[in-house]
């Protein structure tokens, strides 16, 4: 019984991607407006780099983890990991005004890392980065918070829920990986 505990709670926490070759321009062709900004976030920026992408809301129980995903960037933007958050409210989370987002990004967390204005992230309507890392992952956010490692190929290497916090060594190990 422990052991079948000890299972479920690691595949609950951390997920190995599937083995699905990557479609790099459902990842990277894309220009996305940034979040409170006139300005586009060109998504070939970032192909042959390292990501971490996550989807956030701004009044989720797992708001604070934005502190512990600025620390990510900065401990590992050197190295090359690119930090991408993707605010949506498909979870019912998200502020409704733009501005109300962005300064609980920016304001109250000091996030420094590339966000995008609101997007879906889940179902048919979801945006095409998110339906190819679900395609790849077998792994569309349950809820908000969820992390993707993204290798310099495209590749989802690791997926990982909203109980996951930034500092977790797995997840560390997981970013690790992919620099």
């Amino acid at each position: 019984m422990k052991r079948l505990l000890a299972t479920l709670c690691t595949t609950l926490l951390c997920t190995p991607a599937m083995a699905a070759e990557p479609d790099t321009a459902a990842l990277y062709e894309h220009q996305l407006p940034r979040l409170h900004s006139d300005e586009t976030l060109d998504m070939r920026q970032f192909e042959g780099q390292p990501m971490l992408v996550i989807n956030t809301a701004s009044f989720c129980g797992f708001t604070g983890q934005f502190e512990g995903l600025e620390a990510l960037h900065q401990r590992y933007r050197e190295q090359g990991l690119k930090v991408v958050g993707f605010p949506s409210n498909d979870f019912r989370q998200e502020a409704g005004d733009e501005s109300k987002t962005a300064e609980v990004c920016f304001v109250n967390f000091g996030v420094t890392f590339d966000m995008v204005k609101p997007v879906r992230v889940r179902g048919d309507d979801a945006h095409p980065i998110f339906r190819e890392i679900a395609r790849q992952s077998g792994k569309p956010p349950r809820w908000n918070f969820y992390k993707y490692v993204i290798d310099r190929n495209g590749k989802v290497t690791a997926v990982f829920s909203s109980m996951t916090k930034p500092n977790d060594q797995k997840l560390q190990d997981a970013i690790a990986a992919v620099l």
